[in-house]
């Protein structure tokens, strides 16, 4: 084709570049069931491993009889712990500087706590197994309430820390606390408070809660005696970090290990870490010289890996009468389970908690955390949220709506006085971070308008009437939340993992005949990786996107990155691939000037190729570039063109969003009903809009889940009761409400391309609405805050309270 008879835009529409609705390329095979997942994985002689878990949450181990067990047919072996201490795994080290059980030793610290682990010859063998093994268990009293695990009589969890006077984060205060961390200045906030003419101070808890992928947590291990490599499929978030966390737990040389994860039902962060499932595969293919399968069931992945939330928060508001904020005081009390297996960047035992001063400008700020153990399965992990940020926008924004109740303001008039400015960016907050670009008031004004905002406030304020007058028994509350989050963790000034730096890479070759492949560092759960990475692509180097082939979660074949969760996979790994891209695009300019016979500065870069300044006929397209590269480079130049890229960004990304939800409730039943949901998202850069807005659809119904009934809930036993999806709230076409999207773009300075992220927004964001949504229906019958979730039970429970019904 003559590049000269075409127009510039269907030149730019070929590419399908940033910008393009292009279609998800995954799609294809997913919907023709053409996927490949890890229990697709079928290997010769492959075994199966499967779980003797406790009954007990807290209890003694007296004795294990495996003879039983090891007669049933097709069992092959029995581990426990003793028989890991024989190889020095019977401990793991966790991600947030703890240690971890890989199978109880000598006592269990949470219900369905994994005791032994049992291999056979296939699944039914294995559970035939499991029930043969005989175990004595002594039990122990039960700690469950997190507010009760520093009481002077509390029972002490970890007995092989019981003597530990420092933690990986300092002091420790008792035997079941894990670490306080601080941060803010202490004594101008309590100045700022004495002198405060309005204050509020409520404690606000975000519920336990749980990923729940439609995949669960699973592995294939293979060890091959005669090379000495071990080989492992498995649904790992972060292919690179299991790699490395293996070899130095196992002593096998990093490089005779091999990572593969092939396609990902979902991760939402309880796929980072590692699992004792992944270790015992790994030991048992080891002793018994075969490959041998992990595959946990529903009930196993909701009881047992890792939660979300579990974050009581006392907060205090300081603020003028006239609504403008003079401070912010915030003390959590963070329930880590058993082991603190948190899945939070190596300095940050709270994650970016300290985000919690929100879109608003807080003069000063103080923040206090403390971590507990308690006799609940460990973790807490980024559940559709970049570390914590989804409790700290949870906090500020049910703060913010409970301090205009108090001022008798409206909760979006609160917001504009104290937003943050556009001139005030970059940003410093009070509690550390650098916020790089807003625009606040644009964002919130832009809701305002579309979704009548005056007009919602009048007819809410009619139903009240007709409530007090007897006509009517529903409700009608506005949940108003404006969002900051913190995403894209990566700078290594901030962040680490194990000791490595949170950069991310990309590998780009392009080949002879214009085509290429591109390798990162992250991997894909279903956000659409292999589409939008080729339109990044696309529209750095001029190849149409359909001719690049994006490769993730083979760590033999891709540089080494740290994984995609929190949101980080735009905002580092899409700077690694724009800016492996410029290196190919500075080695193909010179191959052009080589060609056009002119110097490289007389050259310009025209959607698919280079053109000669002034002579718009002189032009060499990609295509002809790459042809060069490998056929006649210039003199002196190697031949080929590829890349490698590692970027570790100079600062975190944020984007921001006002979200509202408008909902319904019968005061008489509790039923509710989302009448309106309005999302504004501003992401930066936006690369692909379609992904995008099913991105923000799928994180609004996690929201809507989480808020209106989702949580892992135990009894005062130690019982979880929610072990299923008979009792875990999760939300079906049916439930799940209209989402209404919508955007600005406010690019990031410092990124390459502008963008920010946008995965974990509608989560951090839609959770406050609907809780502010149910909380402002109830605000004019006298109450102040009421607790998620908010279900249909919890709704009767609180017009109840606040005597509207008998």
């Amino acid at each position: 084709m003559n590049e000269m008879t075409v127009t510039r835009e269907e030149r730019e529409a070929k590419l399908e570049g940033m910008g393009c609705k292009r279609k998800r390329v995954e799609d294809i095979r997913f919907t023709q069931g053409k996927g490949n997942y890890v229990d697709d994985v079928k290997l010769a002689g492959m075994l199966h491993g499967d779980f003797v878990r406790s009954p007990h949450p807290h209890a003694r181990i007296k004795s294990i009889d495996k003879d039983k067990a090891l007669k049933v047919p097709g069992v092959l072996a029995v581990l426990t712990a003793e028989d890991l201490k024989g190889v020095n795994l019977a401990w793991m080290p966790t991600l947030a500087g703890d240690v971890q059980m890989v199978l109880a030793d000598g006592k269990v610290l949470f219900q369905n706590q994994e005791v032994a682990f049992v291999v056979a010859t296939d699944r039914y063998a294995a559970d035939d197994g499991i029930n043969a093994v005989e175990v004595e268990y002594e039990a122990l009293p039960v700690l469950i309430d997190p507010f009760h695990s520093m009481d002077p009589d509390a029972p002490v969890l970890r007995e092989d820390i019981k003597d530990k006077k420092d933690g990986a984060h300092g002091p420790r205060k008792h035997p079941n606390h894990i670490f306080e961390w601080t941060v803010g200045d202490k004594d101008l906030t309590d100045a700022a408070f004495r002198k405060a003419e309005v204050t509020i101070k409520e404690l606000i808890s975000y519920h336990r809660t749980h990923p729940s992928p439609l995949e669960t947590c699973q592995c294939v291990c293979s060890f091959d005696k005669v090379k000495g490599e071990l080989t492992i499929w498995g649904t790992f978030q972060a292919p690179h970090v299991i790699r490395t966390v293996v070899a130095l737990i196992a002593k096998i040389p990093e490089h005779k290990i091999h990572i593969i994860s092939p396609d990902i039902g979902g991760g939402f962060g309880n796929k980072v870490g590692a699992y004792p499932g992944y270790i015992c595969s790994a030991v048992a293919s080891i002793v018994t010289g075969k490959p041998v399968k992990w595959v946990e069931d529903r009930i196993e992945n909701l009881t047992s890996t890792s939660f979300a939330r579990d974050y009581h928060m006392t907060t205090e508001i300081a603020a003028t009468k006239e609504g403008k904020v003079t401070g912010l005081r915030v003390h959590v009390l963070a329930d880590h389970g058993a082991f603190d297996a948190c899945a939070d960047p190596s300095k940050w035992p709270a994650g970016f908690f300290n985000i919690v001063t929100g879109s608003y400008d807080f003069p000063t700020a103080h923040l206090a955390v403390d971590g507990v153990y308690t006799n609940k399965a460990p973790g807490g992990v980024a559940y559709r949220c970049s570390f914590r940020v989804t409790e700290a926008a949870y906090c500020i924004e049910r703060g913010m709506n409970i301090l205009a109740q108090k001022l008798g303001m409206d909760p979006v008039e609160l917001r504009l006085k104290n937003f943050i400015r556009p001139e005030q960016f970059p940003y410093h907050s009070a509690l550390g971070w650098e916020y790089d670009s807003g625009d606040y008031h644009t964002a919130m004004q832009k809701m305002m308008e579309t979704v009548d905002y005056a007009g919602l406030r009048r007819e809410q304020a009619e139903k009240r009437d007709a409530f007090r007058r007897g006509e009517t028994r529903e409700i009608m509350g506005l949940g108003v939340s404006f969002f900051t989050e913190i995403v894209g963790a990566g700078p290594s000034k901030n962040c680490d993992i194990l000791g490595i730096a949170m950069f991310d890479s990309c590998e780009i070759r392009l080949h002879p005949t214009g085509a290429g492949i591109a390798r990162m560092g992250t991997k894909s759960q279903g956000q659409g990786h292999e589409t939008t990475w080729a339109q990044i692509i696309a529209t750095e180097l001029g190849i149409p996107a359909d001719d690049i082939m994006v490769e993730e979660g083979n760590t033999d074949t891709a540089p080494y990155g740290l994984g995609t969760y929190g949101s980080r996979s735009t905002p580092v790994a899409g700077a690694a691939i724009a800016m492996a891209a410029r290196k190919v695009k500075a080695k193909a300019q010179m191959i052009a000037a080589y060609m056009l016979e002119v110097h490289e500065d007389d050259l310009e870069w025209d959607i698919d190729g280079f053109r000669v300044k002034g002579l718009p006929e002189k032009f060499k397209s990609m295509k002809d570039l790459c042809w060069a590269a490998y056929n006649a480079p210039p003199p002196g130049m190697e031949p080929g063109l590829e890349a490698v890229s590692y970027y570790d960004p100079p600062n975190m990304t944020y984007p921001f969003g006002a979200y509202l939800c408008v909902m319904d409730i019968d005061v008489d039943t509790g039923v509710y009903k989302v009448r309106r949901f309005y999302a504004l998202d501003d992401c930066g850069t936006r690369i692909n809009p379609m992904i995008i807005e099913g991105q923000v659809h799928g994180g609004l119904t996690e929201a809507f889940a989480i808020a209106m009934g989702q949580e892992i809930r135990y009894d005062n036993d130690g019982n979880v009761v929610t072990g299923s999806f008979m009792d875990f709230f999760m939300p079906t076409a049916v439930e799940t409400p209209h989402w209404e999207t919508d955007f600005t773009v406010t690019p990031s300075p410092h990124h390459p391309i502008g963008a920010k992220g946008v995965g974990e927004s509608p989560n951090v964001g839609g959770v406050p609405a609907f809780s502010n949504a149910v909380n402002d229906a109830f605000s004019f019958l006298g109450s102040t805050h009421i607790q998620m979730p908010h279900d249909f039970w919890r709704n009767w429970q609180a017009a109840k309270n606040l005597g509207v019904i008998a």
